[in-house]
């Protein structure tokens, strides 16, 4: 049954979001209900790609968005973040990614049974491992910080480094067709895409950010523009030089992310939200768009290759490429299993694919459902097997009572080198590097960028997490913070700062309705906490013990002091809130807020009264 053009495209925009907010309420990843949501509505009902016509209109829309899928890919890999990366992770980003394509190759060659150059393109592109899936399967499994750095690091740079090999392996099959020629014959071809993409998506990507840090371009249309500019750059490369649009986009993206653009974090934001929309669209359309006669030749060889590639492909390249990297022999094993594949996988397939076939490589049919098949029995069977791994291995974290604290100010700061200096797991996180600098040169652990950002929740480790306290100065954004988050940590365990009388007025219902819980105490605003730290108040750690009680403690304390926190004797922590006040006991660590002198702190109040 063909629909209209109109019914179509509407039917696959609405299944694509409604899985990304069915995924979302249920919390598991969306890749596996959009690939579901596609194969039911198109082999399975015969309700979407039904049509002759279907690819001649999604075919193309799904290059532009690969392309600016890719984009935004590049746009996230910083190079100095490349170079800071331990040993480890860098020996997963280089040896393990030229050990796994070239396993990977081989398997598909061999296993498989495809021709060479199908084989060479599908290696590629199985070694990107997602960010968007393996995060969520890291705070599922709360792994200790080591072993979930080395599988979410991997994850975010392989993302753009797969995607670039598919398009370079694809590049030198192009031009150097089924012949098999000399080196020297393919060279031209291949020297000419890569000098449109560098060109077209290197150059075009500095002059626009110099405009971008020239200020020609005002706020509001700097994201647009962007992306009016991605999608230009991609028709205009694949114009200029055959298929080198992917290339161009990908370069595109990868240098203007290096170029420490003020209005990144903007540009990233959009970014974010055009390419959910793009996802969601994409897997529907191109699972929806296969072959019922592509998937009967799904056989036991593509069986095989599936198993190679989980059993054998991974585990070997993993454990080879960090052979004498100094990492324990439990962090190798996990790694070696944990490989979900995701987004950028089944796109870079759904647009090698036809384009393979378009080339001679009658295979290359099989290359859309061969990899998506991968995709959904990695997604899932990793998903169900990476928290008892790691707790076989010894590697779930064994403290739950990190503290992340949103919002880098001074008062923050300093609450953050007392819980350090008290043992307990702590990281400090602001949208700004700078506002983050006191505390990276105090030593404590630092988590930059938008946290209610996609990009921001990929590099954020919880793995330790118990505790959330958001100290930002905007209400709204710290009760979004705590939303966001509850669901992973727990509605008790999320805090943050009282509302200021006037915010209380203004978002009363707003606030009773999804703010965390109040830290402290209602008097604790962000206002009077930062007044207090510029008065000279200072924080004060006090042991309990059979002696000398909480009650002898309170006795002396000033009525207008704040209790902030308990340590308790095993590690863990409690935070004295306005809905539950404290009750410490003998050997528990109390830690209060107060003023240094209370002389001093009433000459200098005293000083600012008016006259």
């Amino acid at each position: 049954m063909e629909l209209p053009v109109e019914l179509t495209v509407t039917l696959v925009v609405g299944l694509g979001l409604a899985c990304q907010w069915l995924a979302w309420r249920l919390g598991i990843p969306a890749i596996i209900l959009l690939s579901g949501a596609g194969l039911a509505a198109g082999p399975g009902l015969g309700v979407i790609g039904a049509g002759p016509g279907y690819g001649e209109l999604f075919h193309p829309l799904v290059g532009l968005a690969v392309g600016v899928i890719l984009f935004e890919g590049g746009f996230s890999l910083h190079l100095h973040e490349l170079r800071q990366t331990a040993r480890g992770i860098f020996r997963l980003v280089s040896a393990g990614v030229v050990l796994s394509w070239l396993l990977g190759t081989l398997a598909g060659y061999y296993v498989a049974g495809l021709s060479l150059p199908v084989a060479v393109i599908l290696g590629a592109i199985l070694v990107i491992t997602g960010p968007t899936v393996i995060g969520p399967l890291l705070r599922q499994a709360r792994l200790q910080p080591r072993p979930a750095s080395y599988l979410k690091w991997e994850g975010i740079i392989n993302d753009p480094i797969g995607a670039l090999l598919a398009i370079l392996a694809f590049e030198f099959i192009l031009h150097s067709g089924q012949a098999a020629p000399a080196w020297w014959a393919v060279l031209p071809g291949l020297g000419a895409a890569l000098g449109v993409a560098l060109v077209l998506g290197g150059g075009v990507g500095f002059l626009l950010g110099k405009t971008f840090q020239w200020g020609w371009v005002p706020e509001f249309l700097k994201a647009p523009g962007m992306l009016a500019v991605v999608l230009l750059v991609y028709a205009v490369a694949n114009q200029a030089q055959e298929e080198a649009g992917l290339l161009a986009t990908t370069l595109m993206g990868l240098v203007m992310g290096n170029m420490g653009l003020a209005s990144s974090l903007e540009l990233r934001r959009f970014k974010e939200h055009i390419v959910v929309l793009l996802v969601s669209v994409l897997f529907v359309a191109l699972t929806a768009g296969i072959d019922t006669t592509t998937l009967t030749q799904l056989d036991a060889r593509a069986a095989a290759f599936i198993g190679l590639v989980l059993l054998a492909v991974r585990p070997i390249a993993v454990l080879l490429a960090t052979q004498g990297a100094n990492i324990p022999w439990r962090e190798r094993a996990l790694a070696a299993w944990i490989a979900p594949r995701g987004i950028v996988t089944i796109a870079m397939a759904g647009v090698l694919g036809p384009l393979l076939v378009e080339l001679g490589y009658p295979d290359g049919q099989v290359l859309l459902p061969l990899v998506v098949t991968v995709v959904l029995v990695t997604v899932t069977l990793h998903g169900f097997t990476i928290r008892p791994l790691a707790r076989w291995l010894d590697l779930v974290s064994a403290r739950q009572d990190g503290i992340l604290i949103v919002g880098a100010n001074p008062w923050s700061l300093e609450l953050a080198k007392q819980l350090h200096d008290l043992e307990v797991p702590v990281t400090i996180a602001d949208s700004s590097w700078h506002r983050l600098r006191p505390a990276r040169l105090a030593g404590l652990e630092t988590q930059s960028g938008e946290l209610l950002s996609e990009l921001g929740q990929q590099r954020l480790d919880l793995s330790g997490i118990g505790y959330l306290l958001a100290t930002t100065d905007n209400d709204a954004y710290n009760a979004l913070v705590c939303t966001r988050f509850a669901p992973e940590l727990g509605r008790d365990r999320i805090l943050q700062l009282p509302s200021s009388e006037s915010e209380e007025r203004e978002d009363r219902e707003f606030s009773q309705t999804l703010r965390g819980r109040t830290a402290f105490s209602e008097e604790a605003t962000y206002e009077r906490m930062m007044q207090l730290h510029y008065l000279g108040w200072t924080f004060q750690r006090t042991q309990l013990t059979d002696e000398y009680t909480y009650e002898d403690f309170r006795e002396p304390f000033p009525a207008d002091a704040e209790v902030l926190l308990v340590v308790r004797a095993g590690g863990e922590v409690a935070f004295q809130t306005a809905e539950q006040p404290l009750e410490p006991n003998s050997g528990d660590t109390i830690l209060a807020y107060r003023p240094a002198r209370e002389d001093r702190v009433a000459e200098a109040t005293e000083a600012q009264a008016p006259s």
